[in-house]
């Protein structure tokens, strides 16, 4: 029975000590000038609309432009449950709502999970002959969203986390304890065949 106990006690140390390296860097931004920005998308609301926490990604991508932080920004999302393209409502919202021009916003359609994110950024960043990026997602994700960039031959790979929580994020922090070693334990993937990269939104024409 003490082992037993001893095993158990030391697998939750192990699991504390994890979900506070992956909270910490999280936490702890990398902001430096890049070629571009990230956005990765999230839930849309009923109405079309940023769910907020979508809304706060993209508010710190729209606060880093202004900053000179970079001067594009790829905005990465598949179509909801909801029936809308996240992609296009984020650029949406960064051109009529926070005044980026539509010449400064790229949009993949097709990033329907991180890896096809990171996969789909790189084809987008090489056609445009971006070196490097500053990606913008929720504290927890920023590990997994670095790996898989960097996975996807993006050597030069800085972070930030949008100014957000919840309760969910309890839930979303401990599904990343999986996440994050799975993708670990798969690999290196070197897939180019991602989509060619869709034309930007201009500033005022309907997205959606």
């Amino acid at each position: 029975m003490r082992l037993i106990g001893g095993l158990a006690l030391g697998l939750l140390l192990a699991l504390a000590g994890a979900l506070a390296v992956l909270v910490i860097s999280g936490l702890r931004d990398d902001v430096q000038r890049s070629d571009v920005g990230i956005v990765l998308g999230s839930k849309i609301m009923p109405d079309g609309t940023p769910s907020p926490r979508l809304q706060a990604r993209l508010d710190r991508a729209a606060q880093l432009y202004g900053q000179g932080m970079f001067a594009h920004v790829i905005v990465s999302g598949g179509t909801g449950v909801e029936g809308f393209s996240e992609a296009q409502v984020m650029a949406r919202y960064l051109s009529e709502k926070r005044g980026i021009p539509g010449t400064a916003i790229l949009l993949d359609e097709l990033g329907n999970d991180t890896e096809a994110t990171a996969r789909n950024s790189a084809a987008i960043m090489q056609a445009h002959g971006f070196k490097s990026v500053l990606v913008i997602t929720q504290y927890f994700h920023v590990p997994r969203c670095r790996y898989a960039l960097r996975r996807a031959d993006i050597d030069t790979v800085h972070a930030a986390h949008a100014q957000f929580f919840e309760a969910r994020d309890l839930y979303s922090t401990a599904r990343e304890l999986v996440a994050l070693p799975a993708y670990w334990i798969g690999g290196p993937r070197k897939d180019r065949s991602a989509p060619n990269p869709q034309a930007p939104v201009r500033s005022g024409t309907p997205s959606i």
